[in-house]
């Protein structure tokens, strides 16, 4: 009997064990955290003042929106929001008879936007949970005349609606938004973007101080930007994650490998040449340097993976990696080595 039990007790062990092992990385415990986030929506205030009422309004809007009613009248070329010509144009916006037009297709769209608080609510519950001294930005959501999906800056991340109408929203073609480009203009597309837009912010290339600005330092960079998107939204398709389809997706894992051996057989690692860089990790339809079944930005996949193998390999915490400025130490560290 004692033989049987302990033979019982080391295969729970053993399974235990096992499952520690196959454990997924990014999923951790948020369920003593809360984070209540309310989205502030500008663009309905904007346009339910009747237009007669607009600049007696401003002092309303300035004290609900405060500095984000800035940024955004930056952003739609309105001006200085304290300018005497600022009601003016903020008038003449909201009777522009496209901008009310794309604004009624907005709220078509989006009546409600329970479903993207919930969903930015989880996402900042992990923050919180790796980043518990940091505060949660103020939200809000607008239309920019297609101009910013995303206003972002310290305090602050503002949601353009009218750049997540669906990618077959019918103003796209006619702006002459590239398909590619509008692919990620999908309701889905929202939080993913607002949390790497965050991150993009938190740890801003031109800030961090990186030693040599080149291809391996742009990809690890952006590796690291979409690791911590994946750290805060732990479910998200990698397509969505990556902004890729999914044969492009499936490119890249069946061709990592190949896609490492070619940046480093060609002599592209170090290069510091920004037409170089822009090829491997800017906008395109496709990355030129592979084929045209890959995605554009593949080499942003390259550098997600380093992180990875850093991540596993190594014990760091998601803000010391994020801090860390030493591109070769987290290379070297990684052992990188696709199969």
């Amino acid at each position: 009997m004692r033989a049987g039990i302990r033979c019982t007790i080391i295969v729970l062990i053993l399974f235990s064990v096992f499952l520690s092992c196959k454990r997924n990385p990014y999923r951790v415990n948020i369920s003593s955290i809360s984070v209540d986030i309310k989205i502030e929506r500008l663009e309905k205030d904007l346009f339910s003042i009747d237009p007669s009422g607009i600049e007696t309004s401003i002092p309303y809007l300035k004290e609900k929106y405060g500095e984000f009613l800035q940024l955004f009248s930056y952003v739609t070329h309105l001006g200085d929001m304290d300018d005497t010509l600022f009601a003016e144009s903020l008038t003449q916006f909201c009777t522009d008879k496209l901008n009310y037009e794309v604004y009624q297709t907005v709220m078509e769209r989006y009546p409600d936007i329970e479903s993207i608080e919930e969903d930015l609510e989880n996402a900042f519950r992990h923050y919180k949970y790796y980043f518990p001294g940091k505060k949660v930005p103020a939200l809000y959501t607008c239309i920019t005349g297609f101009n910013n999906s995303l206003i972002v800056d310290d305090t602050i991340i503002g949601i353009s609606l009218d750049r997540y109408l669906g990618s077959d929203c019918e103003y796209y073609p006619r702006l002459q938004i590239y398909n590619y480009i509008a692919a990620r203009m999908n309701s889905w597309n929202i939080v993913p973007d607002c949390i790497y837009g965050w991150s993009s912010s938190e740890w801003d290339y031109s800030s961090m101080g990186y030693a040599a600005d080149n291809v391996m330092t742009r990809i690890i960079h952006e590796g690291k930007l979409k690791y911590f998107t994946k750290c805060m939204m732990p479910s998200v398709n990698d397509t969505v994650l990556f902004g890729f389809s999914t044969g492009q997706m499936k490119f890249c894992r069946n061709n990592e490998m190949q896609m490492w051996y070619y940046i480093m057989e060609n002599d592209l690692l170090f290069s510091t040449d920004q037409f170089t860089i822009r090829k491997l990790t800017g906008e395109a339809p496709f990355t030129t340097y592979f084929t045209n079944e890959s995605p554009g930005k593949a080499a942003v996949w390259i550098g997600f993976r380093i992180i990875e193998s850093y991540m596993k390999r190594n014990t760091v915490f998601l803000g010391e990696m994020m801090d860390n400025t030493d591109i070769q130490g987290i290379l070297e560290s990684a052992k990188y080595d696709p199969k």
